[in-house]
């Protein structure tokens, strides 16, 4: 069976150059920031959203947003239908001028991936079963970039990467980055359950020497 995403005429780059140059206004909402991206599809709204989480800064309000957003992308690509996002989520205001100093920091780290990217390994993105299989993936790591560890090093950075890697890698037909964003989403989940793991292990601690 054949994909349903035709080929990119824009990279994410070129993309992400627009988006910057467009926020002019103080505040922005998500309905904005996308209004003009919509010939896109969601893979590229879902690489575009990742930007934030790539760099070691905040933006309150952005992490369940753009968590959730990526989260009802995905759903739409699984199902391969077209997405549907709620209007609270869309209307939520967000500071524009934080987010446009991000989106610009985050501009590099996308222009450097891309020039990598190549079409390869066509079998992990030239069918409905693949992409829908990608999509799960991109799901589950839109579901670990919204949990609530905003102070844990790399909880944001890596499921971000996975995201990204998943979302270029369909859109642009390379396999071998689908690859690696599976790969760094089997790492987050890792790197999440050794957390679980210490601080279950540290609560049992503390209960014993409590309790001696």
């Amino acid at each position: 069976m054949s994909s349903s995403y035709p080929e990119r005429s824009e990279t994410v780059g070129e993309a992400l150059s627009r988006m910057i140059a467009s926020l002019q206004a103080p505040r922005v909402t998500l309905r904005e920031i996308l209004r003009d991206f919509g010939d896109h599809g969601a893979l590229l709204l879902c690489a575009l959203l990742t930007i934030p989480f790539l760099l070691p800064v905040s933006i309150p309000g952005v992490s369940t947003v753009f968590g959730l957003a990526i989260l009802l992308l995905s759903v739409g690509i699984v199902a391969n239908r077209t997405p549907w996002l709620p209007a609270r989520i869309m209307d939520r205001s967000l500071d524009a001028s934080a987010l446009k100093s991000v989106l610009s920091r985050g501009l590099s780290v996308i222009e450097r991936i891309e020039r990598l990217v190549r079409q390869r390994i066509g079998v992990l993105t030239h069918t409905t079963f693949a992409n829908r299989v990608n999509g799960m993936g991109i799901f589950c790591g839109a579901v670990l970039l919204m949990f609530p560890l905003g102070l844990v090093p790399f909880s944001n950075t890596l499921p971000a990467f996975a995201i990204l890697f998943l979302s270029l890698g369909m859109a642009q037909r390379d396999g071998l980055l689908v690859i690696a964003g599976h790969a760094m989403l089997a790492a987050t989940t890792i790197y999440f359950a050794a957390l679980a793991y210490l601080v279950l292990f540290a609560g049992r601690s503390l209960a014993s020497f409590a309790w001696g």
